[in-house]
């Protein structure tokens, strides 16, 4: 059984004149981060490969998250995810190599939530609640029955939502 982990970056500070993508995490979202990693480690890693998106906030949630906690691989960045849809991200998980049994990726509302309630299999009721979307520093933990490459609708299994204690 394959573990994934949609998380959702810390909270940010608000539209400024910096660009979207520039926005750099409020002092709330630094506690979250570093206070999460632990936590989220022990429900759902060791993890073989971290995707991240390459926002500002969200590299800045990762490497506080990841501290120097064992667990954490160095992140993949990508640009692709900052802008990525449902569709893109569900693909960009489907050529994940099969080595990797345990991923998170740290990213966006809605893609997050919305690719979490897309693989869910509707047999628990974590699924449904997360379908309206997460909070930040909010993380989904979906199990993964088959290969990557299988990744579709109702292909997994929603197992958890986890969430840093403030």
């Amino acid at each position: 059984m394959k573990t994934l982990v949609l998380m959702r970056h810390s909270k940010a500070e608000p539209y400024s004149e910096l660009s979207d993508h520039m926005r750099p995490l409020a002092q709330r979202g630094r506690r979250q981060s570093r206070a999460f990693g632990e936590e989220l480690s022990e429900a759902a890693g060791p993890f073989d490969v971290a995707l991240v998106s390459s926002a500002l906030r969200t590299t800045q949630t990762y490497k506080l998250l990841a501290g120097d906690l064992p667990g954490y691989p160095a992140p993949l960045v990508e640009d692709e995810l900052y802008e990525a849809t449902t569709r893109s991200l569900l693909e960009r998980l489907r050529r994940l190599d099969e080595s990797a049994q345990k991923v998170i990726v740290v990213g966006h509302e809605p893609v997050m939530s919305s690719l979490a309630h897309l693989l869910d299999d509707q047999r628990g009721d974590v699924g449904a609640k997360i379908a309206l979307g997460i909070p930040t520093a909010a993380a989904v933990v979906v199990d993964v029955p088959g290969a990557w490459a299988e990744l579709d609708r109702q292909s997994a299994s929603v197992r958890g939502l986890l969430r840093p204690e403030e």
